[in-house]
């Protein structure tokens, strides 16, 4: 039996077993892959508070891991297929491991960008390929860029990124964008940005100093063509990871959790933080304020209903 079961190791998650651990609630957090979530996968981090020199991904994540274990957090290897809410008693079932028993969930399961699926994206993750212009656009001084999506984030995205690129080229599938007209209107007025219809990506080139080019296909032509860029930027939507969920909690339109500024979701003692949550903003130091606040939340849930 635990007070507080966390189900996932990112930011948001390890920042929640950092509070319920120094509150000396049992807590174990699962985490399915490794600790750090998405940021694990990000070179550089130059925004996060406190590291004004920047911090790699691995690094930033390894140090938030061993401050939350300090405490007394526990950490388990697994994957979350069933959450039961029959009782006052949370029952949590693993792939491999049993099921396990808890007073308060946080759910702190992010979302994954979703991905092009072609030609060079994974060789080059990182090393050009990016789903986070707030995050990589200030390594790209200078330098010709893709953004691929047509929607208010890829143009919105798109824009930010003329703050630091040469050129920023949109690539859409189609002939008109999808993002808002006053969007839409600022990309076409920009100077910068260079519209490319009809078209998609169909393979990532470079080398060993990374992305060099991107192949596009004119999707009513058939016709090939390559950008000369340095770093490929993708928004073509994310996908939360909500698979176990199974109408447990309320949902938005795109299957994010809806919650109260608690971090309380519509199910009782599951609480939620970090990218799987719907809101506007899905950066590292939001999501570290979400895990505070929802495992001030979960300790509050366990005094008033555990006594």
């Amino acid at each position: 039996m635990y007070d507080v079961i966390i189900i996932g190791g990112g930011p948001a998650g390890l920042t929640a077993g950092l509070y319920t651990s120094r509150a000396r609630l049992k807590s174990l957090l699962i985490e399915k892959g490794f600790t750090g979530g998405q940021v694990m996968t990000t070179e550089w981090v130059e925004n996060y508070p406190g590291f004004e020199e920047g911090v790699s991904g691995a690094e930033l994540s390894q140090k938030m891991e061993k401050h939350a274990t300090k405490f007394g957090l526990e950490i388990m290897q697994g994957s979350v297929v069933d959450v039961s809410l029959s009782g006052a008693i949370k029952k949590i079932t693993l792939e491999d491991a049993g099921t396990l028993e808890t007073k308060a969930i946080i759910l702190a399961t992010g979302s994954n960008p979703r991905l092009l699926k072609i030609e060079g994206e994974d060789t080059f993750r990182g090393r050009g390929v990016s789903y986070c212009a707030t995050c990589d656009g200030a390594f790209f001084k200078d330098e010709k860029l893709v953004v691929i999506g047509g929607g208010d984030s890829a143009v919105e995205e798109g824009i930010f990124l003329t703050k630091f690129a040469e050129t920023v080229y949109i690539v859409h599938r189609r002939d008109q964008l999808r993002a808002a007209k006053v969007v839409q209107e600022r990309a076409i007025e920009n100077p910068k940005i260079k519209l490319v219809w009809d078209s998609v990506p169909v393979a990532i080139k470079g080398d060993d100093s990374g992305v060099n080019s991107v192949q596009v296909k004119n999707v009513k032509t058939g016709e090939e063509s390559s950008l000369d860029v340095g770093g490929i930027f993708i928004y073509i939507g994310y996908n939360p990871n909500i698979e176990f969920l199974k109408g447990l909690v309320n949902l938005d339109e795109n299957n994010y959790i809806i919650t109260d500024e608690t971090m309380a979701s519509s199910a009782p003692g599951i609480f939620v933080a970090g990218d799987v949550r719907a809101k506007p903003l899905k950066q590292i130091a939001t999501a570290v304020g979400e895990g505070a606040t929802a495992a001030v939340s979960a300790e509050k849930y366990i005094e008033e209903n555990f006594k």
